[in-house]
């Protein structure tokens, strides 16, 4: 499907499920409000769904991985070659967010937008089940690579935009198809999560850009930078954007100068989610750069996201405000990979379950609380 299909078939949250979500809350036996933002995300969930029966029995967290070319500038204290050796550990269930997605009872996904390196480990999503559409999976992988390459990472954006606006396009509508791909194997709601050395400065030039705003109010020091590196990523950031001139209206435009493949991959799969109506968690900085795209593009996505956590980076809040989200965790979390988005599925799988499970003040034959005046 086409992106300009796609954004013109997103349609709206049910807010009869939302009501009808909102009316159980208030009748289970316990004071009103008191989970708090775990209730307004089950409400949200509801109108996600379209149904008060609120289901997350299946959970998924796909990471988008990506390279990009700004490394060359020297913004990053790890090399290139890093992102595809991450890659191959997702997909052998030996990251940090195979670990804790495991924990979870959750299923990890890994999509390659553009690695500059081809990998060894590609294959068919994993379902809920644990299968990928094949009899067995190869010997030592768990979570085989989706194959939806652009091209072999993105180019330096000081040298050039870091993709034609076809290429971004083309990796947005990726996303999108990842995210229908991913309602078809059945899973209820969708982490989101990236790879890829150099993307803290290209999510930071994404968000000064989309958000108006000088890159040392918007960049942090990203995987460990030295006060002297951080000093040079503003800059690159800073001559990107004069270059470019990108159009804080045109999300597309953005992603082309001076964002990456993950980001653009990311961006669709949450334009994706308000599509096929899942639920959307966003994870840090990174996520949210390539949400806040999103919503720039297709501004009713934002009805299907969820806010996880809020980490360290200087921008995460200010995306965050701009979103008008509200993150359930505070834990000064900033590893990426969705960890900080499947660290919220645990809570939500209680909220969840208190909701669907916990008798109302009706069966308990108790007045029910009001709300103050």
């Amino acid at each position: 499907m086409k992106l300009e299909e796609a954004v013109r078939e997103v349609r709206g949250l049910d807010q009869k499920a939302m009501e009808e979500a909102k009316i159980r809350w208030d009748h289970v036996a316990k004071p009103l409000n008191s989970l708090g933002l775990l209730e307004e995300a089950v409400i949200r969930i509801a109108g996600i769904q379209e149904s008060a029966a609120v289901c997350l029995d299946h959970k998924a967290a796909a990471v988008f991985c990506g390279d990009n070319g700004i490394v060359e500038e020297g913004v990053t204290q790890t090399g290139q070659e890093v992102t595809a050796v991450v890659a191959e550990n997702f997909s052998r269930g030996q990251s940090c967010v195979c670990i804790m997605a495991e924990q979870a009872g959750a299923k990890v996904i890994p999509v390659d937008m553009g690695i500059c390196k081809p990998l060894s480990c590609y294959g068919n999503p994993v379902g809920p089940s644990g299968k990928n559409g094949e009899n067995s999976l190869p010997a030592g992988i768990k979570y085989p690579v989706v194959n939806c390459r652009i091209m072999d990472g993105t180019r330096n954006f000081l040298k050039g935009p870091a993709m034609e606006r076809e290429q971004a396009a083309a990796a947005v509508e990726a996303g999108i198809r990842m995210a229908g791909q991913i309602k078809e194997l059945g899973y209820h709601i969708l982490a989101t999560g990236e790879m890829g050395i150099g993307n803290t400065t290209t999510s930071s030039a994404v968000i000064a850009a989309l958000l108006e705003k000088d890159p040392r109010e918007v960049t942090g020091r990203g995987a460990g930078l030295d006060s002297e590196g951080l000093k040079r990523k503003i800059q690159v950031i800073r001559r990107g954007l004069a270059l470019h001139d990108p159009d804080p209206q045109d999300g597309l435009d953005v992603l082309s100068k001076v964002g990456g493949l993950d980001l653009a991959g990311m961006a669709g799969a949450f334009i994706g989610g308000a599509l096929y109506r899942i639920p959307m968690v966003i994870d840090g900085v990174i996520s949210a750069a390539a949400a806040l795209a999103a919503v720039t593009i297709c501004p009713a996505a934002a009805g299907y996201m969820l806010a996880s956590h809020v980490s360290r980076e200087p921008a995460h809040q200010m995306v965050l405000d701009r979103l008008g989200l509200t993150p359930v965790i505070h834990g000064q979390m900033c590893l990426g990979e969705g960890t900080g988005a499947v660290a919220l599925f645990p809570l939500l799988d209680m909220a969840a379950a208190v909701y669907g499970r916990m008798r109302t003040f009706q069966d308990i034959q108790i007045e029910e609380y009001r709300p103050l005046s």
